[in-house]
Formats: C-alpha cells, sequence, structure tokens
C-alpha cells in the first residue's frame, strides 16, 4: 500500500510541478499555447519512450470506445485553464480547487457507477475543502 501511497503523492508533486512550469510558458505565450506545446513535448517523449521499448504501443485501437478518446480534448482544457489560473491566482488557490473538482467529479462518478458509497460523508468531505477554498481565497484577497 505504501507504493501506491507514494505514487500518488509523487504524482500530485508532479502535477504541480507542471501546472508551474506550464503557469510560467503561459505568462510568454498564453494559456492556449502552453497547453499546445505541453501536449507537443509530450507527445514528442512518448513517442521516444515507446521508440525505445519503454512501452508497447497498443496496436488494436479499434477495440477503445469512441467515448474513451475524449480524455485528449478533456486533458487541453484542464492543462489551459491551470496555466491561465495559476499565474492569476497562486499555485495553492489553483490546486485546492482542482482537487475540489476532482472529489465533485469521482463522487459522481463513483455513484453513476453504482459504487456503494456514503453520500453524507463525502458531502461533508467535498464542503470541508470548499471552505479550505474559500478561506486560502479570502485570507489572500484581505493580504
Amino acid at each position: 500500500m505504501i507504493y501506491f501511497i507514494s505514487l500518488a503523492v509523487l504524482g500530485g508533486i508532479m502535477i504541480s510541478l507542471s501546472r508551474q512550469l506550464n503557469g510560467r510558458l503561459s505568462m510568454s505565450t498564453g494559456a492556449m499555447m502552453a497547453s499546445f506545446w505541453n501536449h507537443v513535448v509530450g507527445f514528442l517523449v512518448l513517442t521516444a519512450l515507446g521508440i525505445g521499448g519503454a512501452f508497447v504501443f497498443q496496436t488494436d485501437l479499434g477495440t477503445v470506445p469512441l467515448w474513451a478518446w475524449l480524455g485528449g480534448p478533456v486533458g487541453v482544457i484542464f492543462i489551459a485553464a491551470g496555466s491561465w489560473l495559476i499565474v492569476r491566482i497562486g499555485a495553492t488557490a489553483t490546486a485546492l480547487m482542482v482537487i475540489s473538482g476532482q472529489m465533485v467529479g469521482g463522487v459522481v462518478l463513483d455513484m453513476m457507477r453504482g459504487t456503494e458509497r456514503s453520500l453524507l460523508l463525502d458531502g461533508l468531505g467535498i464542503a470541508l475543502m470548499l471552505a479550505g477554498v474559500t478561506l486560502s481565497v479570502l485570507r489572500k484577497q484581505n493580504d
């Protein structure tokens, strides 16, 4: 379990670092161009890793459901929004809002899948996170 927790924490750190780097890039190029270059460089790195044998490309793409390809456009919006927000409201507020959105989305998706959930506990957790976001933003406005 520690391995999975470590991977999740490392992933979170990488998201924060990525947001900061893309935010800086967006200051020079704009949010959509930062998103564009993020995806171009990512594509080149993945291609190099694939050619180098780090992983095997999926060759039977016909079995992938059509809706599964929406991850790319959603990712573009996520990257561009984060790049635009981070330079305006800061890393902490952006991270808190993104995490809050992920929690709301996760609860909704779990409910749609029929996963047994405690709506009271999920709602309380989301409310606490949103309260944290609100306090963080209000604190910044009062500084």
